[in-house]
């Protein structure tokens, strides 16, 4: 079971992960992305799916067209765990540049 992060940690997490909003019940992390297009939106989704598998770990996520917003907590922990913040690293490297 995934260890939830202890508040210095997601300090440190929140200052690192500038891209993401801290929220408090329970703690998450979300963001709103905006692709060229749905294609390069679903493409980007397919990739962090296949992250996903890989963890375990799945995000809540919500799309229409070209926007994806995403939203990061561990459920069996009741807030943030490392597999948040991995997911969200992950994700920024892949996201696209700020429009």
């Amino acid at each position: 079971m995934p260890e939830k992060l202890n508040p210095a940690r997601v300090a440190a997490a929140n200052q690192e992960l500038t891209n993401w909003t801290l929220g408090q019940t329970p703690q998450s992390l979300s963001r709103s992305l905006e692709f060229v297009d749905f294609k390069q939106a679903f493409a980007f989704m397919t990739r962090v799916a296949l992250l996903a598998e890989e963890l375990g770990h799945h995000p809540e996520w919500f799309n229409v067209y070209k926007r994806v917003d995403i939203t990061l907590s561990t459920h069996d922990c009741d807030g943030l765990s490392e597999l948040d913040l991995r997911m969200a690293r992950s994700i920024d490297q892949w996201a696209p540049p700020a429009r």
